[in-house]
């Protein structure tokens, strides 16, 4: 919710408190970090998520590549892209490949 209006810093505040986290509570602080432009946050709770021993989904790597996708990081990107088939079995939707297009296109490299 605090990401939603900007407030980037007291989302994070709340979730650095929380005694349970889900992977709800997870994917939310990823996907908000990254759509306000904290790639390199979201990409660092995302490492971190995985340490806690917490599965991504679908949803979890929308924000990753997002994340990429806004700070240029393509080949990182591509990377996770080829996890999230290869090594968490999830089956890419629309909204990975539209991130994948937007990863390439903010890059400069859409023919790619």
């Amino acid at each position: 919710m605090y990401c939603r209006c900007g407030c980037v810093e007291l989302a994070c505040q709340v979730f650095d408190r929380m005694t349970e986290r889900s992977l709800v509570s997870w994917n939310s602080i990823i996907v908000g970090l990254a759509v306000n432009g904290h790639a390199v946050d979201a990409l660092q709770y995302f490492e971190l998520m995985q340490n806690e021993g917490f599965q991504p989904d679908a949803v979890t790597f929308t924000g990753v590549l997002t994340a990429c996708s806004h700070a240029g990081l393509v080949e990182k990107g591509l990377k996770y892209f080829k996890a999230m088939k290869r090594v968490h079995r999830i089956t890419p939707r629309i909204e990975h490949y539209g991130c994948i297009v937007d990863l390439y296109s903010r890059a400069g490299r859409l023919e790619d």
